[in-house]
């Protein structure tokens, strides 16, 4: 399992499935297995009914963003994100990079009826980027790990917000009461599973405790989907309530199956389109909105913001910002939306499936151009970080 933690392994494995995913359904066969993800698996005494992809994008991937969750609860209570100056550059850049390329992907698509489709180019897939900086970065300080590390966690905030916010239908009060019940009983029952130094259960009479928190957790994903919200959110919801260390431990048991099992089935099943046969002005505006706001969005917006940010830091305790190339850097692993941009585009996109196959594209294309585009700066960088002898392990104003 520990290959499954890797963040080069896991990065790999996204990729090839979206590769496979995609390649599926330009064969001949992809007709045919593009109707089987389409297919309906109903629970109607639960009043459930769901495609197959659907059961991947709106069940399993809440796994995947309850470890994101755990994460940022990690980095808001003890990590780098804890005070209002560790988190100030970061968010600012984080903040930049939203809003970027959203106003780019805008531009391309005023007017029309894909302009609900701005949250698309926003993202940041932390998996793909920290993945590329372990592969290319040797030689990268400490403190750009840690600064993409934070803003990459901000801006995974971010994308839940948006996912709360803006793709959430009327929402049935009732439902999202029992689900605020659930998910206060799953918080208050994760406070027994602390170490046994700090507990006087024996640490084998804890399974008990863990089958009450799974029970809980799909009752909480149950009613937050009844409820209209988007069922991934029931994932957030649990990671931030959860008690911090056993939190920690949960996320580490399940990061090797989010990373080979979910992630990959997501990315496998959400770059399944097949590639529309139009010349390149027939496409809609908002595949171009996508392809150029994911790689030069976000180097737009991290740099300036991030610039900002670095006056302000100047200003306020004297630190030495990250360098205009570190953010550069940054921005160009930013663009690297895939993950989370599909999920958008997908939600975006429910009412418009010839736009959303454009945007699965887009997506694809423009990640794929920002991991070209960060594997070199990043390889250029360490080199330098090499040849000026700053291995990893030095300091900086994000570190310790």
């Amino acid at each position: 399992m520990r290959i499954l933690r890797s963040e080069r392994w896991a990065a790999a494995l996204l990729l090839a499935a979206a590769v496979i995913g995609l390649v599926i359904a330009n064969l001949p066969i992809g007709p045919a297995v593009i109707d089987v993800m389409d297919r309906h698996l109903e629970l109607p005494v639960l009043g459930l009914d769901l495609s197959a992809g659907h059961w991947i994008s709106d069940g399993l991937l809440a796994v995947f963003f309850f470890i994101v969750a755990v994460e940022l609860k990690r980095e808001l209570v003890i990590g780098e994100l804890n005070s209002f100056t560790k988190a100030l550059l970061p968010a600012l850049a984080a903040l930049g990079g939203v809003i970027a390329p959203a106003l780019i992907y805008l531009g391309f698509t005023a007017g029309g009826d894909a302009v609900t489709g701005w949250p698309i180019p926003t993202a940041t897939d932390i998996a793909f980027a920290l993945g590329v900086l372990a592969v290319f970065g040797r030689w990268i300080p400490t403190r750009v790990r840690v600064f993409l590390l934070a803003l990459a966690v901000l801006d995974d905030l971010i994308a839940i917000l948006i996912i709360a916010f803006f793709f959430t239908s009327d929402a049935d009060l009732g439902s999202l009461g029992f689900a605020t019940i659930a998910i206060a009983l799953f918080g208050t029952v994760s406070r027994l599973l602390r170490p046994r130094s700090e507990w006087i259960l024996e640490r084998r009479s804890q399974w008990p405790i863990v089958v009450a928190l799974v029970v809980l957790a799909l009752v909480a994903w149950y009613f937050v989907y009844r409820s209209g919200v988007h069922a991934t959110i029931a994932g957030v919801a649990l990671g931030l309530v959860m008690s911090r260390r056993p939190g920690g431990r949960a996320a580490h048991e399940l990061e090797p199956w989010s990373n080979g099992v979910i992630l990959p089935l997501f990315a496998l099943t959400a770059a399944m389109v097949p590639v529309p046969r139009l010349q390149p002005t027939e496409l809609d505006p908002a595949f171009w909105g996508i392809l150029v706001g994911l790689p030069v969005g976000k180097i737009v917006g991290i740099v300036a913001a991030g610039v900002l940010g670095g006056v302000i830091a100047r200003g306020g305790r004297g630190g030495t910002p990250l360098t205009l190339a570190d953010l550069a850097m940054v921005g160009a692993l930013g663009g690297i939306g895939f993950t989370v941009s599909l999920l958008m585009n997908e939600l975006a996109f429910a009412d418009l499936p010839g736009v959303q196959d454009e945007g699965t594209l887009a997506v694809l294309v423009g990640s794929g151009i920002a991991i070209v585009l960060s594997a070199i700066v990043v390889t250029l960088r360490s080199r330098r970080y090499r040849n000026r002898g700053e291995h990893a392990g030095m300091g900086g104003p994000f570190s310790h």
